[in-house]
This record gives structure tokens, sequence and C-alpha cells, in this order.
């Protein structure tokens, strides 16, 4: 199985559903809905949606139950790469080869967008009738996680000390948690029971942290504080990841064929070289 056939095929389904959530540019505020379409489209890989359907099929659900989760995690993941983006935070002028959206509409109007997509995203996972995925990603987006890994990793500058644990914790929260919870919005979906929605939670957990290094990794000449390869070393960091992937395939190894492409989808994720 290819996982980037797989997340073009499943693009297929999510594309279209977007596109009708998000409110048109001819509609007023017009600044603030083009604002809002900046970084969703054209996206990146889609490998947050991707994972969500790709869970959902592993448990045996259709992959259109997981529609509404798909989207809304894109949508989150959208509008955190937006505040990430801002001055106040990375200050980054450039994503995914085009000016970020601060630049191109103003940092005033970028905050809003972050916003609106955020609350965009609750209102596509509504529809999808079950109370427990809003708490689920509205946990994972929140302070104890992903807001929370972002004000934790503002913590750390060139001169703080390379400490492996800090790091590790800052990547649990910033990008390992929305990961995990794409996975297990996609595993309710499914249908799966409360022991395999947890056992694939754990999976994301796994997964999320050796993508993160393995990003880590990609970037290494960039020179970031929060990094686990300037904590451990690119070869350590390496070996991390790869058991932190080892770890997690374990979890999945008795869902059958039904799971190949949520296991292929950990291997790119892991091991690609971009």
């Amino acid at each position: 199985m290819d996982a980037l056939g797989y997340l073009a095929e499943r693009g297929a389904l999510l594309e279209p559903y977007l596109e009708a959530a998000l409110p048109p540019v001819s509609e007023e505020p017009a600044a603030l809905h083009a604002a809002m379409r900046h970084l969703l489209f054209p996206g990146g890989k889609r490998l947050r949606p991707g994972l969500c359907f790709a869970a959902c099929e592993a448990v045996g659900g259709a992959p259109a139950a997981a529609l509404p989760a798909a989207a809304a995690v894109e949508l989150v993941h959208t509008y955190s790469l937006v505040h990430d983006d801002l001055p106040c935070m990375d200050d980054d002028v450039e994503r995914r080869g085009r000016p970020t959206v601060h630049v191109s509409y103003g940092e005033a109007v970028a905050v809003l967008a972050g916003d609106a997509l955020l609350a965009l995203a609750f209102e596509v996972l509504a529809r999808a009738g079950d109370a427990r995925v809003v708490a689920e990603l509205a946990r994972a987006a929140g302070s104890r996680e992903l807001v929370g890994g972002q004000a934790l990793d503002l913590a750390f500058s060139a001169d703080s000390p390379a400490d492996a644990a800090a790091v590790e914790a800052v990547h649990r929260k910033k990008s390992a948690a929305l990961i995990a919870a794409s996975i297990g919005l996609g595993a309710r979906l499914g249908g799966a029971d409360a022991a395999l929605h947890a056992r694939l939670v754990a999976f994301g957990l796994e997964l999320g942290l050796a993508f993160q290094i393995a990003d880590d990794l990609l970037d290494a000449d960039d020179d970031g504080a929060c990094s686990l390869v300037r904590a451990l070393g690119g070869p350590v960091a390496r070996a991390r990841a790869d058991a932190l992937l080892t770890g997690a395939l374990a979890r999945v190894a008795d869902l059958g064929a039904r799971a190949e492409p949520l296991r292929e989808l950990a291997r790119y994720a892991v091991r690609r070289d971009r």
C-alpha cells in the first residue's frame, strides 16, 4: 500500500467537504474569509485527516463516517499553524512556499482567521452527532495539550539547556496530542469499543512523538531550540523515533489487513524525507 496514494484517495473525499464548510470569499467579511482559506487551500499532505480515515477503517468503519472528524482535525491543525506563524510566536514569513497569513492579510486578520478556523472545526465536528468526539478534540486543542505545548515551546531559546525530557514533553502536547486525537476520533466514529479506542490513542501518542522527532531531523539545519536533535544528537534521535514507531506498530499488529493503511501512514510519517 502506498501512503501518498492513500492520502490522495481520501483527499478526494475531504477536499469538497472542506470547501463546502468554508464561507466563500464573496461573503463579508471578505478579507477574513480569504485569510481562512489562504493556508487551507491548497493544504499540505493532509496527514492528520488521513490518519483519522485510516483509524476509522482499521476498526471496520466506512471512510465517510470519519469525514466530520477528518475535516475538523485539519481545521484545528491549520488554525494552529496560522497562530504559530504570527510575529508574537515563531514569526515565520513563509509557509508551504507562500507568504504566511499575517504577511498576506495583516496580523489582526490572521489572529481572527485562526480563531474562526478553530470555531468552524467544532461546528463541523458537531455533525458527527457524538459529544465524545467533540470533547476529545477540545481537550487535544486546549491548554493541557496543543495550546499548552505552544506555551511551553515559547520558553525555549538557543541559550536554554538541551533537555531531552523537556523537549519530549512539549512534543507530546504540541504535536502528538492532535495526531492521537485524529486517530481516536476516527476510531470512535468507526465503532471502536473503549479498549480498542484507548489502544489506538496510545498508538497515536507514540506515532505523534516519533513524527515530531522526524521533523526535528528534517529541520536539523535550522537549529531550533526545542529539538530532540539538539538535545540528543541526530543518531540517537533517529533511534528514538524508530523505537517509538516499532512500539506503535506493535499495538496494531493484530488488526489485520484493514489496518494496513494506518500502519503504512505511520511508517511514512516517521521515515519520510521531506
